[in-house]
């Protein structure tokens, strides 16, 4: 086992650190919830907001995570600060000459994969990590990284609205000094909201909304300001054997495929409609305002732009169209827009059929 090394900064570093005033406080909704954000975002099991004392880490909110503190020694965090600029991945420590023989690995939480992204102060000291790890090898695929890096900036921000928080107390008795600060904690904290809300909207491969969002847009669509219904079609497209692109031309392509294919979504219903990644190689479309045989209509456009594609593999898809119907629930319409799918692909795919 490797021990990680110290910062040439480290005194400083600590300095920063106990700024905070947060080292052994209780946990705080917050930090738990940006570390179920993450361990979601990257598919693991555990993951945690630690933080490197001088001999220890410790743990301001965790996830299958029995023990609140460890051994700065047998840290994986301990190395990660040593680059604050980017997110350390391990995709196997039971492989890595660094970790193949720490307690960690040989025993209780028996990690195997690790990712992470540094925790920074205003003025760039790493103080710890953001970090998401699972008993089983993994990998960290360029948007999740990105995802955790963006992950990261948000505890800090949330380290420093618990600061100015803590200075607002001690300097209440200054008036003018208190409503500078409460200003500047109110639009930390409208940031780090708008920034939440956009990434539990969006799919972070595509940058498309996704399902969440689809389903709070249609049930906004299908009724106008006044309350009264309104002729709303919804489409479900899938591409077709997308397991075969991912099986013959690897994941980097698949993810490149979904990428170029929302950008077609975009473009192609700009301005009269929204496209969603509605999971897996699943994208779904809203058309307000539009008639069911024009939807049909649109969606064959789209099927044909599809196979024109320039990614150098033949590439089509199977789309299942339906109006909404006044009295059903969206999942309803959802359902009949899956079902009509479900026929096209059974009828050969590359192709579209509305519900009747």
């Amino acid at each position: 086992m490797i021990k990680p090394s110290k910062p040439d900064n480290e005194e400083q570093r600590l300095q920063a650190l106990q700024r905070y005033q947060i080292l052994d406080t209780p946990s705080e909704r917050s930090f738990e919830d940006l570390v179920t954000i993450a361990t979601a975002l990257c598919g693991t099991g555990m993951g945690a907001v630690t933080l490197i004392d001088r001999d220890r880490q410790w743990f301001k909110a965790r996830q299958a995570v029995e023990v609140s503190e460890g051994s700065r020694d047998v840290s994986f965090c301990g190395h990660a600060i040593l680059q604050p600029d980017q997110v350390m991945v391990v995709e196997d420590a039971s492989q890595d000459p660094r970790f193949h023989d720490n307690p960690l690995v040989v025993q209780d939480p028996h990690v195997r994969f690790y990712a992470g992204a540094p925790l920074l102060s205003l003025d760039g000291l790493p103080l710890g990590t953001l970090c998401v790890f699972d008993a089983r090898p993994g990998q960290l695929r360029p948007e999740q990284a990105k995802a955790l890096s963006a992950l990261s900036r948000q505890v800090s921000l949330v380290m420093e609205l618990r600061r100015y928080a803590h200075e607002i107390q001690q300097h209440m008795r200054d008036r003018a000094w208190y409503e500078q600060r409460l200003a500047e904690y109110n639009s930390l904290l409208e940031q780090q909201n708008a920034d939440l809300a956009e990434q539990s909207r969006t799919d972070p491969l595509t940058g498309l909304p996704n399902r969440r969002a689809m389903s709070a847009a249609l049930e906004t669509a299908i009724r106008d300001v006044d309350g009264q219904p309104r002729q709303t079609a919804v489409a479900l497209l899938d591409i077709d054997h997308f397991k075969r692109v991912n099986d013959l031309y690897g994941h980097a392509t698949g993810d490149h495929v979904l990428a170029e294919l929302a950008r077609l979504l975009r473009a192609h219903f700009a301005g009269q409609g929204l496209a969603a990644r509605y999971g897996g190689e699943e994208f779904v479309v809203l058309m307000p305002d539009t008639a069911l045989a024009t939807a049909e209509l649109q969606c064959d456009f789209l099927r044909m732009a599809v196979a024109d594609l320039p990614l150098g593999i033949p590439l089509t898809i199977s789309i299942g169209v339906a109006a909404h119907r006044h009295g059903d629930s969206v999942e309803k319409t959802l359902a009949r827009a899956d079902a009509a799918l479900y026929q096209a692909k059974h009828q050969g795919r590359n192709r579209v059929l509305r519900a009747d």
